[in-house]
Protein backbone atom coordinates (compact mmCIF):
# COMPACT_ATOMS: atom_id res chain seq x y z
CA UNK A 1 0.00 0.00 0.00
CA UNK A 2 1.71 3.18 -1.15
CA UNK A 3 1.38 6.30 0.94
CA UNK A 4 3.11 9.70 0.63
CA UNK A 5 6.05 9.92 2.98
CA UNK A 6 7.67 13.03 4.42
CA UNK A 7 11.31 13.46 3.39
CA UNK A 8 14.17 14.86 5.45
CA UNK A 9 18.00 14.80 5.32
CA UNK A 10 20.66 15.07 7.96
CA UNK A 11 23.34 17.80 8.09
CA UNK A 12 26.00 15.55 6.47
CA UNK A 13 24.13 15.56 3.18
CA UNK A 14 23.12 11.92 3.33
CA UNK A 15 20.32 10.63 1.15
CA UNK A 16 16.83 11.64 2.24
CA UNK A 17 15.26 9.32 4.78
CA UNK A 18 11.54 8.66 4.81
CA UNK A 19 9.97 9.93 8.01
CA UNK A 20 7.48 7.54 9.54
CA UNK A 21 3.86 8.33 8.89
CA UNK A 22 1.99 9.27 12.03
CA UNK A 23 -1.26 7.38 11.80
CA UNK A 24 -4.28 6.13 13.73
CA UNK A 25 -5.21 2.55 12.92
CA UNK A 26 -8.69 1.40 13.93
CA UNK A 27 -9.84 -2.19 14.00
CA UNK A 28 -12.96 -2.43 11.87
CA UNK A 29 -14.59 -5.28 13.78
CA UNK A 30 -14.78 -4.95 17.53
CA UNK A 31 -13.83 -1.27 17.59
CA UNK A 32 -15.36 0.90 14.85
CA UNK A 33 -18.24 -1.38 13.88
CA UNK A 34 -20.68 -2.23 16.66
CA UNK A 35 -21.67 -5.37 14.83
CA UNK A 36 -20.23 -8.36 12.97
CA UNK A 37 -19.36 -7.75 9.33
CA UNK A 38 -20.11 -11.34 8.37
CA UNK A 39 -23.60 -11.09 9.85
CA UNK A 40 -24.15 -7.67 8.32
CA UNK A 41 -23.37 -9.14 4.91
CA UNK A 42 -25.67 -12.09 5.53
CA UNK A 43 -28.64 -10.01 6.66
CA UNK A 44 -28.18 -7.07 4.31
CA UNK A 45 -30.46 -8.82 1.81
CA UNK A 46 -31.20 -12.25 3.35
CA UNK A 47 -33.65 -13.35 0.68
CA UNK A 48 -31.32 -12.40 -2.13
CA UNK A 49 -28.37 -14.04 -0.36
CA UNK A 50 -30.21 -17.34 -0.03
CA UNK A 51 -31.34 -17.20 -3.64
CA UNK A 52 -27.82 -16.57 -4.88
CA UNK A 53 -26.45 -19.32 -2.66
CA UNK A 54 -29.06 -21.78 -3.93
CA UNK A 55 -28.44 -20.83 -7.56
CA UNK A 56 -24.67 -21.04 -7.23
CA UNK A 57 -24.57 -24.80 -7.25
CA UNK A 58 -21.48 -24.79 -5.01
CA UNK A 59 -22.50 -25.69 -1.48
CA UNK A 60 -20.12 -25.07 1.38
CA UNK A 61 -18.62 -22.25 3.39
CA UNK A 62 -16.31 -21.18 0.55
CA UNK A 63 -19.26 -20.49 -1.74
CA UNK A 64 -21.14 -18.68 1.03
CA UNK A 65 -18.09 -16.55 1.82
CA UNK A 66 -17.76 -15.57 -1.85
CA UNK A 67 -21.40 -14.55 -1.98
CA UNK A 68 -21.19 -12.55 1.24
CA UNK A 69 -18.09 -10.77 -0.01
CA UNK A 70 -20.23 -9.41 -2.86
CA UNK A 71 -23.24 -8.52 -0.68
CA UNK A 72 -24.83 -5.09 -0.97
CA UNK A 73 -24.38 -3.43 2.42
CA UNK A 74 -25.73 0.00 3.29
CA UNK A 75 -22.46 1.42 4.63
CA UNK A 76 -24.04 4.78 5.49
CA UNK A 77 -26.34 3.29 8.13
CA UNK A 78 -24.12 0.69 9.80
CA UNK A 79 -23.88 0.98 13.61
CA UNK A 80 -20.55 2.75 14.06
CA UNK A 81 -19.12 3.52 17.49
CA UNK A 82 -19.52 7.27 18.04
CA UNK A 83 -16.53 7.56 20.41
CA UNK A 84 -14.23 5.83 17.90
CA UNK A 85 -15.44 8.11 15.12
CA UNK A 86 -14.73 11.14 17.30
CA UNK A 87 -11.19 9.89 17.91
CA UNK A 88 -10.73 9.48 14.17
CA UNK A 89 -11.91 13.05 13.57
CA UNK A 90 -9.51 14.32 16.23
CA UNK A 91 -6.63 12.45 14.56
CA UNK A 92 -7.47 13.98 11.19
CA UNK A 93 -7.54 17.42 12.83
CA UNK A 94 -3.97 16.78 14.03
CA UNK A 95 -2.93 15.99 10.49
CA UNK A 96 -2.60 12.25 11.02
CA UNK A 97 -3.60 9.51 8.62
CA UNK A 98 -6.46 7.23 9.59
CA UNK A 99 -6.61 3.59 8.49
CA UNK A 100 -8.93 0.66 9.06
CA UNK A 101 -7.45 -2.68 10.07
CA UNK A 102 -9.39 -5.59 8.58
CA UNK A 103 -8.43 -9.21 7.98
CA UNK A 104 -11.42 -10.24 5.83
CA UNK A 105 -13.99 -8.85 3.42
CA UNK A 106 -11.51 -6.39 1.94
CA UNK A 107 -14.13 -5.01 -0.46
CA UNK A 108 -16.51 -4.08 2.35
CA UNK A 109 -13.68 -2.70 4.50
CA UNK A 110 -12.45 -0.51 1.64
CA UNK A 111 -15.98 0.76 0.99
CA UNK A 112 -16.45 1.64 4.67
CA UNK A 113 -13.08 3.45 4.73
CA UNK A 114 -14.05 5.39 1.62
CA UNK A 115 -17.47 6.28 3.02
CA UNK A 116 -15.96 7.59 6.25
CA UNK A 117 -13.16 9.45 4.50
CA UNK A 118 -10.33 7.31 5.91
CA UNK A 119 -7.03 6.90 4.10
CA UNK A 120 -7.26 3.21 3.40
CA UNK A 121 -7.27 -0.32 4.76
CA UNK A 122 -4.34 -2.22 6.21
CA UNK A 123 -4.07 -5.88 7.11
CA UNK A 124 -3.20 -6.64 10.75
CA UNK A 125 -0.23 -8.70 9.52
CA UNK A 126 1.30 -5.57 7.97
CA UNK A 127 1.08 -3.77 11.28
CA UNK A 128 2.54 -6.68 13.19
CA UNK A 129 5.49 -6.86 10.79
CA UNK A 130 6.08 -3.13 10.95
CA UNK A 131 5.98 -2.89 7.16
CA UNK A 132 6.73 0.60 5.78
CA UNK A 133 5.33 3.14 6.22
CA UNK A 134 3.84 1.71 9.43
CA UNK A 135 6.52 2.27 12.04
CA UNK A 136 5.15 0.94 15.37
CA UNK A 137 6.60 3.96 17.13
CA UNK A 138 4.48 6.36 15.08
CA UNK A 139 1.19 4.50 15.12
CA UNK A 140 -1.71 4.78 17.54
CA UNK A 141 -4.05 1.81 17.51
CA UNK A 142 -7.65 1.45 18.57
CA UNK A 143 -8.00 -2.29 18.88
CA UNK A 144 -10.98 -4.56 19.32
CA UNK A 145 -12.59 -4.36 22.72
CA UNK A 146 -11.31 -7.17 24.92
CA UNK A 147 -13.33 -6.48 28.04
CA UNK A 148 -15.66 -9.37 27.25
CA UNK A 149 -18.71 -7.24 27.99
CA UNK A 150 -22.04 -8.77 27.17
CA UNK A 151 -25.42 -7.16 26.58
CA UNK A 152 -27.12 -6.33 29.87
CA UNK A 153 -30.63 -7.24 30.88
CA UNK A 154 -31.92 -3.85 29.73
CA UNK A 155 -30.58 -4.50 26.24
CA UNK A 156 -32.17 -7.95 26.19
CA UNK A 157 -35.48 -6.58 27.50
CA UNK A 158 -35.42 -4.01 24.73
CA UNK A 159 -34.57 -6.59 22.06
CA UNK A 160 -37.18 -9.09 23.29
CA UNK A 161 -39.72 -6.26 23.51
CA UNK A 162 -40.89 -7.22 26.95
CA UNK A 163 -43.21 -4.23 26.93
CA UNK A 164 -45.09 -5.92 24.07
CA UNK A 165 -46.05 -8.74 26.42
CA UNK A 166 -49.06 -6.60 27.30
CA UNK A 167 -50.62 -7.90 24.08
CA UNK A 168 -50.37 -11.46 25.34
CA UNK A 169 -52.70 -10.71 28.24
CA UNK A 170 -55.40 -11.36 25.61
CA UNK A 171 -55.07 -15.07 26.48
CA UNK A 172 -56.80 -14.23 29.78
CA UNK A 173 -59.86 -12.77 28.02
CA UNK A 174 -61.76 -16.05 27.43
CA UNK A 175 -61.44 -17.24 31.03
CA UNK A 176 -62.61 -13.83 32.27
CA UNK A 177 -65.54 -13.46 29.89
CA UNK A 178 -66.63 -17.07 30.57
CA UNK A 179 -66.50 -16.37 34.34
CA UNK A 180 -64.32 -19.46 34.92
CA UNK A 181 -61.85 -17.89 37.36
CA UNK A 182 -60.20 -20.56 39.48
CA UNK A 183 -56.68 -21.67 40.32
CA UNK A 184 -56.48 -24.33 37.58
CA UNK A 185 -57.73 -22.14 34.74
CA UNK A 186 -55.58 -19.19 35.83
CA UNK A 187 -52.54 -21.49 35.97
CA UNK A 188 -53.12 -22.69 32.42
CA UNK A 189 -53.75 -19.12 31.26
CA UNK A 190 -50.45 -18.04 32.85
CA UNK A 191 -48.59 -20.84 31.06
CA UNK A 192 -50.27 -19.76 27.82
CA UNK A 193 -49.13 -16.19 28.48
CA UNK A 194 -45.51 -17.32 29.00
CA UNK A 195 -45.58 -19.52 25.90
CA UNK A 196 -46.90 -16.72 23.71
CA UNK A 197 -44.43 -14.23 25.19
CA UNK A 198 -41.43 -16.47 24.45
CA UNK A 199 -42.74 -17.30 20.98
CA UNK A 200 -43.40 -13.64 20.20
CA UNK A 201 -39.96 -12.55 21.44
CA UNK A 202 -38.29 -15.05 19.11
CA UNK A 203 -40.43 -13.73 16.26
CA UNK A 204 -39.52 -10.12 17.13
CA UNK A 205 -35.82 -10.97 16.99
CA UNK A 206 -36.25 -12.70 13.64
CA UNK A 207 -38.27 -9.79 12.28
CA UNK A 208 -35.63 -7.29 13.41
CA UNK A 209 -32.92 -9.35 11.72
CA UNK A 210 -34.83 -9.35 8.45
CA UNK A 211 -35.58 -5.62 8.75
CA UNK A 212 -32.11 -4.40 9.74
CA UNK A 213 -31.60 -2.23 6.66
CA UNK A 214 -35.08 -0.65 6.82
CA UNK A 215 -34.97 -0.11 10.60
CA UNK A 216 -31.67 1.77 10.40
CA UNK A 217 -33.26 4.32 8.07
CA UNK A 218 -36.29 4.75 10.35
CA UNK A 219 -36.24 7.72 12.77
CA UNK A 220 -37.23 5.63 15.81
CA UNK A 221 -36.66 1.98 14.87
CA UNK A 222 -32.94 2.68 14.33
CA UNK A 223 -32.63 2.68 18.13
CA UNK A 224 -33.70 -0.96 18.39
CA UNK A 225 -31.10 -3.23 19.98
CA UNK A 226 -30.10 -5.04 16.79
CA UNK A 227 -30.26 -2.04 14.48
CA UNK A 228 -28.13 0.07 16.83
CA UNK A 229 -25.59 -2.68 17.46
CA UNK A 230 -26.36 -2.94 21.18
CA UNK A 231 -27.12 -6.63 20.72
CA UNK A 232 -24.85 -8.77 18.50
CA UNK A 233 -26.58 -10.51 15.63
CA UNK A 234 -25.01 -13.81 16.66
CA UNK A 235 -26.58 -13.50 20.12
CA UNK A 236 -30.01 -13.01 18.56
CA UNK A 237 -29.50 -16.04 16.35
CA UNK A 238 -28.76 -18.13 19.44
CA UNK A 239 -31.70 -16.74 21.40
CA UNK A 240 -34.38 -17.41 18.78
CA UNK A 241 -34.35 -21.24 18.93
CA UNK A 242 -33.98 -21.15 22.73
CA UNK A 243 -37.11 -19.01 23.06
CA UNK A 244 -39.11 -21.18 20.70
CA UNK A 245 -38.05 -24.37 22.49
CA UNK A 246 -39.24 -22.87 25.79
CA UNK A 247 -42.56 -21.95 24.14
CA UNK A 248 -42.99 -25.54 22.91
CA UNK A 249 -42.20 -26.96 26.35
CA UNK A 250 -44.70 -24.62 28.05
CA UNK A 251 -47.35 -25.49 25.44
CA UNK A 252 -46.94 -29.22 25.98
CA UNK A 253 -47.67 -28.63 29.67
CA UNK A 254 -51.09 -27.33 28.59
CA UNK A 255 -52.24 -29.54 25.71
CA UNK A 256 -51.23 -30.67 22.21
CA UNK A 257 -54.14 -28.65 20.80
CA UNK A 258 -52.74 -25.48 22.38
CA UNK A 259 -49.36 -26.29 20.82
CA UNK A 260 -51.12 -26.51 17.47
CA UNK A 261 -52.61 -23.02 17.92
CA UNK A 262 -49.23 -21.67 18.97
CA UNK A 263 -47.63 -23.29 15.92
CA UNK A 264 -50.23 -21.62 13.71
CA UNK A 265 -49.39 -18.31 15.36
CA UNK A 266 -45.66 -18.82 14.77
CA UNK A 267 -46.07 -19.89 11.13
CA UNK A 268 -48.31 -16.90 10.46
CA UNK A 269 -45.84 -14.59 12.19
CA UNK A 270 -42.95 -15.90 10.09
CA UNK A 271 -45.03 -15.53 6.93
CA UNK A 272 -45.87 -12.00 8.02
CA UNK A 273 -42.20 -11.12 8.57
CA UNK A 274 -41.08 -12.63 5.26
CA UNK A 275 -43.89 -11.72 2.87
CA UNK A 276 -47.28 -10.64 4.21
CA UNK A 277 -46.26 -7.38 5.85
CA UNK A 278 -45.24 -6.07 2.43
CA UNK A 279 -48.73 -6.66 1.00
CA UNK A 280 -51.23 -3.82 1.19
CA UNK A 281 -54.08 -4.58 3.64
CA UNK A 282 -53.02 -8.23 3.81
CA UNK A 283 -50.72 -7.12 6.61
CA UNK A 284 -53.64 -5.50 8.46
CA UNK A 285 -55.83 -8.60 8.19
CA UNK A 286 -52.89 -10.76 9.32
CA UNK A 287 -52.20 -8.56 12.35
CA UNK A 288 -55.88 -8.69 13.32
CA UNK A 289 -55.78 -12.47 12.95
CA UNK A 290 -52.66 -12.75 15.12
CA UNK A 291 -54.33 -10.77 17.89
CA UNK A 292 -57.45 -12.91 17.61
CA UNK A 293 -55.34 -16.08 17.70
CA UNK A 294 -54.22 -15.08 21.18
CA UNK A 295 -57.84 -15.10 22.33
CA UNK A 296 -58.45 -18.45 20.61
CA UNK A 297 -55.34 -19.85 22.30
CA UNK A 298 -56.60 -18.62 25.67
CA UNK A 299 -59.89 -20.44 25.17
CA UNK A 300 -58.11 -23.63 24.07
CA UNK A 301 -55.64 -23.40 26.93
CA UNK A 302 -58.24 -23.20 29.69
CA UNK A 303 -60.79 -25.41 27.96
CA UNK A 304 -63.68 -22.97 27.62
CA UNK A 305 -65.99 -22.54 24.66
CA UNK A 306 -65.13 -19.44 22.66
CA UNK A 307 -68.13 -17.21 22.08
CA UNK A 308 -68.71 -16.35 18.44
CA UNK A 309 -69.70 -12.87 19.61
CA UNK A 310 -66.29 -12.42 21.21
CA UNK A 311 -64.57 -13.71 18.08
CA UNK A 312 -66.39 -11.32 15.72
CA UNK A 313 -66.00 -8.39 18.13
CA UNK A 314 -62.26 -9.10 18.41
CA UNK A 315 -61.75 -9.19 14.64
CA UNK A 316 -63.28 -5.75 14.18
CA UNK A 317 -61.43 -4.30 17.18
CA UNK A 318 -58.03 -5.58 16.10
CA UNK A 319 -58.58 -4.64 12.46
CA UNK A 320 -59.24 -1.09 13.63
CA UNK A 321 -56.13 -1.11 15.85
CA UNK A 322 -53.96 -2.50 13.04
CA UNK A 323 -55.19 0.25 10.72
CA UNK A 324 -54.50 2.87 13.40
CA UNK A 325 -50.98 1.43 13.68
CA UNK A 326 -50.41 1.90 9.95
CA UNK A 327 -51.96 5.36 10.12
CA UNK A 328 -49.55 6.36 12.90
CA UNK A 329 -46.53 5.07 10.99
CA UNK A 330 -47.46 6.92 7.80
CA UNK A 331 -48.40 10.14 9.58
CA UNK A 332 -45.06 10.10 11.39
CA UNK A 333 -43.27 9.80 8.06
CA UNK A 334 -45.36 12.63 6.64
CA UNK A 335 -44.51 14.89 9.60
CA UNK A 336 -40.81 14.07 9.29
CA UNK A 337 -40.82 14.74 5.56
CA UNK A 338 -39.81 11.17 4.76
CA UNK A 339 -40.60 9.25 1.60
CA UNK A 340 -43.06 6.35 1.35
CA UNK A 341 -41.88 3.32 3.37
CA UNK A 342 -39.73 0.94 1.36
CA UNK A 343 -40.76 -2.19 3.28
CA UNK A 344 -44.52 -1.55 3.25
CA UNK A 345 -46.96 -1.37 0.34
CA UNK A 346 -48.43 1.94 1.46
CA UNK A 347 -48.10 5.53 0.41
CA UNK A 348 -48.40 8.62 2.54
CA UNK A 349 -51.28 9.68 0.32
CA UNK A 350 -53.22 6.64 1.65
CA UNK A 351 -53.61 8.26 5.07
CA UNK A 352 -57.21 9.41 4.62
CA UNK A 353 -58.42 6.04 3.34
CA UNK A 354 -56.66 4.17 6.16
CA UNK A 355 -58.14 6.54 8.75
CA UNK A 356 -61.65 6.05 7.34
CA UNK A 357 -61.28 2.27 7.37
CA UNK A 358 -60.01 2.35 10.96
CA UNK A 359 -63.03 4.38 12.06
CA UNK A 360 -65.43 2.08 10.19
CA UNK A 361 -63.96 -1.04 11.81
CA UNK A 362 -64.19 0.57 15.25
CA UNK A 363 -67.85 1.46 14.75
CA UNK A 364 -68.58 -2.06 13.52
CA UNK A 365 -67.03 -3.42 16.71
CA UNK A 366 -69.37 -1.22 18.79
CA UNK A 367 -72.33 -2.39 16.68
CA UNK A 368 -71.41 -6.05 17.23
CA UNK A 369 -71.15 -5.45 20.96
CA UNK A 370 -74.57 -3.78 20.99
CA UNK A 371 -76.09 -6.76 19.19
CA UNK A 372 -74.46 -9.07 21.74
CA UNK A 373 -75.97 -7.17 24.66
CA UNK A 374 -79.36 -7.41 22.94
CA UNK A 375 -79.04 -11.16 22.35
CA UNK A 376 -80.06 -14.07 24.53
CA UNK A 377 -76.42 -15.13 24.90
CA UNK A 378 -75.82 -12.49 27.55
CA UNK A 379 -78.56 -13.67 29.95
CA UNK A 380 -76.82 -16.80 31.37
CA UNK A 381 -73.64 -14.88 32.16
CA UNK A 382 -74.95 -11.64 33.65
CA UNK A 383 -77.65 -11.02 36.21
CA UNK A 384 -77.86 -7.34 35.25
CA UNK A 385 -77.15 -7.33 31.50
CA UNK A 386 -78.66 -3.87 31.08
CA UNK A 387 -75.55 -2.43 32.75
CA UNK A 388 -73.46 -3.58 29.79
CA UNK A 389 -75.07 -0.83 27.71
CA UNK A 390 -72.89 1.59 29.69
CA UNK A 391 -69.88 0.13 27.91
CA UNK A 392 -70.98 1.51 24.55
CA UNK A 393 -70.21 5.18 25.22
CA UNK A 394 -66.88 4.16 26.76
CA UNK A 395 -65.99 2.13 23.66
CA UNK A 396 -67.00 5.02 21.41
CA UNK A 397 -64.89 7.39 23.51
CA UNK A 398 -61.79 5.20 23.48
CA UNK A 399 -61.86 4.43 19.75
CA UNK A 400 -62.52 8.08 18.99
CA UNK A 401 -59.68 9.18 21.25
CA UNK A 402 -57.27 6.68 19.65
CA UNK A 403 -58.15 7.96 16.19
CA UNK A 404 -57.77 11.58 17.29
CA UNK A 405 -54.40 10.96 18.95
CA UNK A 406 -53.17 9.17 15.83
CA UNK A 407 -54.39 12.05 13.67
CA UNK A 408 -52.52 14.51 15.91
CA UNK A 409 -49.32 12.42 15.62
CA UNK A 410 -49.39 11.89 19.41
CA UNK A 411 -49.65 8.10 19.40
CA UNK A 412 -46.72 5.68 19.10
CA UNK A 413 -46.95 3.06 16.38
CA UNK A 414 -48.76 0.51 18.56
CA UNK A 415 -52.20 1.52 19.94
CA UNK A 416 -52.40 -1.44 22.34
CA UNK A 417 -49.22 -0.38 24.12
CA UNK A 418 -50.58 3.16 24.01
CA UNK A 419 -53.69 2.01 25.88
CA UNK A 420 -51.50 0.76 28.75
CA UNK A 421 -49.51 3.99 28.96
CA UNK A 422 -52.18 6.62 28.32
CA UNK A 423 -53.87 7.91 31.48
CA UNK A 424 -57.40 8.47 30.06
CA UNK A 425 -57.23 5.07 28.37
CA UNK A 426 -56.34 3.35 31.64
CA UNK A 427 -59.22 5.09 33.38
CA UNK A 428 -61.59 4.04 30.59
CA UNK A 429 -60.49 0.41 30.77
CA UNK A 430 -60.80 0.41 34.57
CA UNK A 431 -64.34 1.80 34.27
CA UNK A 432 -65.23 -0.95 31.76
CA UNK A 433 -63.97 -3.65 34.13
CA UNK A 434 -65.97 -2.20 37.02
CA UNK A 435 -69.15 -2.13 34.91
CA UNK A 436 -68.65 -5.75 33.80
CA UNK A 437 -68.11 -6.87 37.41
CA UNK A 438 -71.18 -4.99 38.54
CA UNK A 439 -73.24 -6.61 35.78
CA UNK A 440 -72.40 -10.18 36.84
Amino acid sequence: MEQPLRQHSDQSGAAPVAAPVRALVIDLEGALLRSELLMEALFSRPGRMLARFGAGGRPGMAALTDILAQADIDYAHLPYDADVLNQALAARARGEKVYLAASRFERHAAAIASHLGFDGVVAPSELAAGAPPFDPASIARIGARSDGSRPGWRTWAKALRVYQYAKNTLVFVPVITAHQLNLATLGHALLAFLAFSACASGAYLMNDLLDLAADRQHPTKRHRALASGDLPISSALSAIPALWLFAVAASLCISPLFLGVLAAYLVTTIAYSLVLKRKMLVDVVTLAGLYTLRIIAGAVGVGVVLSEWLLIFSLFVFTSLALIKRFSELSMRESAGLADPSNRDYRITDLHVIGAMAAASAMNAVTVFSLYVSSSAVTPLYSRPWMLWLLNPLLLYWFGRALMMAHRREMPDDPIIYAFRDGPSRITVAAMICIMLAAI
